[in-house]
C-alpha cells in the first residue's frame, strides 16, 4: 500500500500482493490520478501474463500479472534477481487541464526493457565459458 498526504488532501491505493514463500511478483506500476493538478487517488495497474508464457521461472497469478517461483529467486539459491520494479504513470488533469495519459503507455514499456536484452546478453558470454572450464 501506498499513500500520500498533503495540507489538504491525502490518497492511498489499495494492498497489493507482492510474493510470499511461493511466489515473488518483481514488476508493479502505480498510477498516480490527478485532477487539475491535485491528487485524487493512487492504483496499482495490474499487468498481463502475455510476458511469462513459456517460460519455467514465472507463473501467471492470479490472472494479473507474472510471477517468479520463491526458489528461482537469488536469494532463496537460484539465478533469478527478484528485486522490486515499480514504474509511475500518471493521469487525469494537470493545474492547467491539460491531459495527463502516460498509464496507456504501461503495456508498451515492457517491451523497451533493457532487462531481457542484458539478461541474453549474460547468458551469451557467461555461458562460453561454462563450456571452457
Amino acid at each position: 500500500m501506498v499513500a500520500f498526504a498533503g495540507s489538504k488532501y491525502a490518497a492511498r491505493s489499495s494492498p497489493v500482493f507482492v510474493g510470499n514463500s511461493s511466489y515473488a511478483i518483481t514488476s508493479f506500476t502505480l498510477v498516480l490520478e490527478f485532477h487539475k493538478g491535485t491528487l485524487q487517488d493512487l492504483h496499482w495497474k495490474t499487468g498481463s501474463c502475455s510476458s511469462c508464457s513459456g517460460k519455467s521461472s514465472f507463473v501467471c497469478l492470479r490472472e494479473q500479472g507474472c510471477a517468479i517461483k520463491a526458489p528461482n529467486c537469488k536469494g532463496q539459491g537460484g539465478s533469478v534477481d527478484c528485486s522490486i520494479g515499480i514504474q509511475l504513470a500518471f493521469s487525469g488533469t494537470d493545474k492547467h487541464d491539460a491531459v495527463l495519459n502516460s498509464w496507456y503507455e504501461v503495456s508498451k514499456l515492457q517491451q523497451y526493457s533493457l532487462y531481457g536484452l542484458y539478461s541474453d546478453l549474460k547468458n551469451t558470454l557467461t555461458g562460453q565459458y561454462d563450456n571452457i572450464f
